[in-house]
């Protein structure tokens, strides 16, 4: 087995994550020198499970995504930084790229493909391809975007290249959770989106859940994934309703134009 590499620490963020956060442990553990953890207070076996991978925890308190991330991020103490969510897993293809990448870095920062599991099958087209920045030189990139949906944006003028290999992603185990958190997901990106300055409108709250759900059918090709896709192409428009009715509500109020 391959050693892990002296350069490159592992940021988690983590709470109550103890169905998925063995997996992440266990493809990184072999790949990073240091598994830095922020946890906001688990209490279901999650932090046993960081103490015997090794992982250095700082218990912390929940600043949302972005900023929660970033503090992850802040305190690695390595050149490379591998930023995963606690139900992410390296897959070996991708482990041999970023050690192939590290050994003659030709970039600031690393994107990789994050390809979502179901029932131990990977959903092939729909939300794919999803390339997410991951893999970043000490200081040259910082968390941002609207929470939930945080971006690690590498800094101006960094050189971003591709990886080789997915990262898996284990969001959900049915279709009936997935709902809930995209629920929860949604309210929040509309909060956030309300915080900026953003407006609901009708016309969005009409057409975005039917395009969303049209791009994951037909342009991602998500009918191939069988069921699942149909089911994921459903649990996208629900999400893209439950955001624009949101934020109509929280701005203009029941019953007054967006």
């Amino acid at each position: 087995m391959a050693s892990p590499l002296a350069n490159l620490s592992c940021a988690i963020v983590c709470k109550d994550n103890a169905p998925t956060i063995q997996r992440t442990l266990d493809s990184v553990r072999g790949l990073c020198a240091e598994i830095v953890a922020v946890d906001s207070g688990s209490t279901d076996g999650t932090l046993d499970m960081l103490h015997a991978a090794g992982a250095r925890v700082i218990r912390s308190e929940w600043r949302g995504h972005v900023r929660t991330k970033q503090h992850a991020l802040e305190l690695c103490t390595h050149e490379w930084i591998l930023s995963v969510d606690s139900d992410e897993s390296v897959l070996p293809e991708l482990d041999a790229s970023i050690r192939a990448a590290l050994a003659r870095p030709a970039a600031d920062a690393y994107a990789v493909n994050r390809l979502t599991f179901y029932r131990d099958r990977p959903l092939r087209h729909v939300w794919q391809p999803e390339w997410r920045v991951r893999l970043v030189r000490r200081g040259r990139a910082a968390w941002t975007g609207f929470d939930p949906h945080d971006v690690l944006a590498p800094s101006a003028g960094a050189r971003v290249s591709r990886l080789v290999g997915d990262l898996r992603h284990d969001s959900f185990t049915t279709f009936a959770e997935h709902m809930r958190k995209q629920w929860s997901h949604a309210t929040t990106m509309a909060a956030s989106l309300h915080a900026a300055g953003r407006r609901g409108s009708y016309a969005r709250l009409l057409l975005s859940p039917t395009g969303a759900m049209l791009k994951q059918l037909v342009l991602k090709r998500g009918v191939l994934d069988g069921y699942p896709g149909f089911l994921a192409a459903a649990s996208t428009a629900t999400a893209a309703l439950i955001k624009h009715a949101t934020l109509i509500e929280l701005g203009a109020g029941p019953g007054k134009p967006g």
